[in-house]
């Protein structure tokens, strides 16, 4: 007989409590606990242990893993050069950002390779999946199309068939019966991650799993399913817009600074192969509080245009006000402002916005911040083929940042006349074989003496 009983689950990390809990003591979190019905099927028979013994370490043979081509050179970089045979990927995003087209995507590529695939969504029907697979382009007769919400029966149908990929869309809308819950519970997204992790270890299939999020923008339901899972990728951006970045949160096979970069057509998503030029496109000329900043996502240098509006407030307290920048950095930097370069920003609105929808946390960034704020303030234009990085400390002084090297050479490439940069980075740069007469280099070493500049 199986015993049933009912159990407290955290709906941010899964902590189980036999009572309802104010707030959450594994993450801190407040009213996160929901009622769940478990059960438990009892044996008389006690289970004989199978212990695994030890091995040492040298004796283990090293095996390279086998890596397949998306034949998207953006997914391909976000994911370490391709897909690991056996792997599985949770991909999280907004809805209408573009999760189900871009896996459609990857699954027309792949039956051009011939391989078998298995899509299966528990939340449209065959036909509607056709409709969006017809505007994306022609796919082969490798790809196969399953509509099931039971977790038994897709594996089942994945044992049956031996597909090389699965694509479950989502894992939200799957259940099984060992569980007496809802789809979509803590207790059943983690008993059907389980299964679909059992299955892509013991076949060697590699499983794709759509998770939906929740307001705050992270995947719903526990956060063991993003420990379970391999690869955790995210789509970023708003859904209105054009662009979109696919970012790599949390990778088992390769790096996860990595970002590719997206945008969204009638038949699909388009690679974007220089985010800079198309970040850029659009910016006004002779702008106070326009400036533009050299950025590194992984290995990849990005140029985006950083905008601050700074006006006088008609509030006793100013308005602060950041979109796609740290809240809490910008307001660090508007002290070193007021204390460091006597600019007094305590009685002015401050509005800081990232143009082309990316989010920007690197400390490489401040300098752009910085000046983008003076420039507002003083409404003193920086010259348009300026370019600027470097970290800001609270002394107000400049550090140093890697990859400067790489950001040069990047502002090079897009036209760029003029590098302001650390001291430090400046004297790494001067001491090394490039020769950049194209562009000429600033080092600058505190906040008074960059904002002589402008």
């Amino acid at each position: 007989m199986a015993k049933t009983k009912k159990v407290f689950f955290c709906q941010e990390c899964g902590y189980e409590s036999s009572k309802w809990l104010g707030q959450c003591p594994a993450c801190q979190q407040w009213n996160t606990f929901v009622e769940e019905t478990v059960s438990k099927k009892s044996t008389s028979v006690k289970q004989t242990l199978t212990h695994n013994k030890p091995v040492k370490l040298e004796e283990v043979a090293a095996l390279s893993e086998r890596r397949i081509s998306t034949h998207i050179e953006e997914l391909d970089r976000v994911l370490g050069s391709g897909i690991v045979s056996g792997s599985l990927i949770l991909v999280g995003g907004d809805p209408g950002i573009g999760k189900s087209t871009l896996l459609l995507q990857i699954c027309k590529n792949l039956s051009h390779d011939k391989m078998k695939l298995l899509y299966v969504s528990g939340e449209e029907s065959v036909q509607q999946i056709k409709m969006r697979a017809d505007r994306i382009g022609e796919f082969s007769d490798t790809m196969e199309l399953l509509c099931e919400t039971s977790i038994d029966a897709v594996e089942a149908a994945i044992i049956d068939s031996k597909p090389e990929v699965v694509v479950i869309d989502s894992v939200q809308t799957m259940y099984s019966e060992e569980v007496a819950s809802a789809a979509g519970s803590v207790s059943q997204v983690r008993e059907v991650t389980g299964k679909l992790m059992r299955i892509a270890k013991q076949n060697g299939i590699t499983i794709f799993i759509v998770g939906h999020v929740t307001k705050e923008g992270v995947v719903a339901g526990p956060r063991t399913l993003e420990h379970m899972v391999d690869t955790v990728l995210y789509f970023e951006g708003d859904r209105h817009a054009v662009y979109r970045v696919l970012r790599g949160v949390k990778n088992r096979f390769g790096s996860t600074d990595e970002i590719g970069v997206f945008e969204m057509q009638p038949d699909g998503l388009r690679e974007v192969a220089n985010p800079s030029e198309v970040m850029l496109s659009g910016r006004p000329e002779n702008a106070a509080g326009s400036v533009v900043v050299a950025s590194v996502e992984g290995t990849r240098p990005i140029l985006i245009e950083i905008q601050a509006l700074v006006s006088e407030t008609s509030f006793n307290i100013p308005r602060r006000t950041t979109v796609g920048l740290d809240f809490n950095r910008v307001n660090l930097l508007i002290a070193v402002l007021d204390k460091r370069a006597g600019l007094h920003l305590g009685s002015s609105d401050a509005y800081v916005n990232v143009a082309g929808g990316i989010k920007l946390n690197e400390p490489a960034i401040d300098l752009g911040i910085v000046l983008a704020m003076a420039s507002s303030f003083k409404n003193k234009a920086l010259a348009n083929d300026t370019i600027v990085f470097g970290e800001v400390g609270l002394t107000g002084e400049i550090r140093g940042v890697s990859m400067a090297l790489q950001r040069v050479k990047e502002s090079v490439k897009l036209g760029f006349k003029t590098v302001i940069m650390p001291k430090t980075n400046y004297e790494q740069i001067k001491k090394s074989e490039e020769d950049f007469k194209k562009i000429k280099l600033i080092g600058v070493e505190n906040v008074s003496e960059l904002l002589s500049l402008i």
